[in-house]
C-alpha cells in the first residue's frame, strides 16, 4: 500500500465504524413479492415479473418495472420508497418463460396479481397455474 493510500485508508475505516455508519438499514421496497415453486419445493428463482399501476381514472396500465425474482424468490427493490401511490398495482408474472427454461410447458402463459391494500402477494407455482 502506498504511504498516500493509508491515511485515505484510516479516514474510511473510521467512516464505516461510526456511529453515523453503524445501524443503517437498507432502504426497502414498500411493495415486493415472494413465489415458490410447488412443483419442485423451491422458491422460484429467475422469474421474469412486470409491476404496473392503474392509471388515467383506470383506463391504462402503467409500467413502472420489469424484474426477476432472487434465489428466495423475492423481488426485493420493486418500488422504491415515496414512489407508491394509492391505487391499484398488477404484477404480472412470465410463468410460460419460466417454466420454458426448466424445459416444461405451462398451462397458463402468463399470471397477474391485482393489489389495492396487500404489499406482499405471494405465488405459488406449479405446472398447471399459479395461485395466491
Amino acid at each position: 500500500m502506498s504511504s498516500r493510500a493509508a491515511p485515505r485508508l484510516r479516514t474510511l475505516q473510521r467512516h464505516l465504524g461510526s456511529p453515523e455508519g453503524r445501524g443503517m438499514e437498507p432502504v426497502s421496497s414498500p411493495l415486493t413479492t415472494h413465489v415458490l415453486d410447488t412443483a419442485s419445493g423451491l422458491p422460484a428463482q429467475g422469474l421474469c415479473l412486470r409491476l404496473s399501476r392503474l392509471e388515467d381514472h383506470g383506463q391504462q396500465w402503467t409500467e413502472l418495472r420489469k424484474s426477476y425474482t432472487d434465489p428466495d424468490g423475492r423481488c426485493p427493490g420493486l418500488l422504491p420508497p415515496g414512489q407508491m401511490k394509492v391505487g391499484t398495482y398488477k404484477l404480472s408474472f412470465d410463468t410460460e418463460g419460466y417454466w420454458r427454461k426448466r424445459g416444461q410447458e405451462s398451462f397458463y402463459p402468463y399470471v397477474e396479481v391485482r393489489t389495492g391494500g396487500r404489499l406482499v402477494p405471494p405465488l405459488s407455482l406449479s405446472h398447471g397455474g399459479g395461485r395466491c
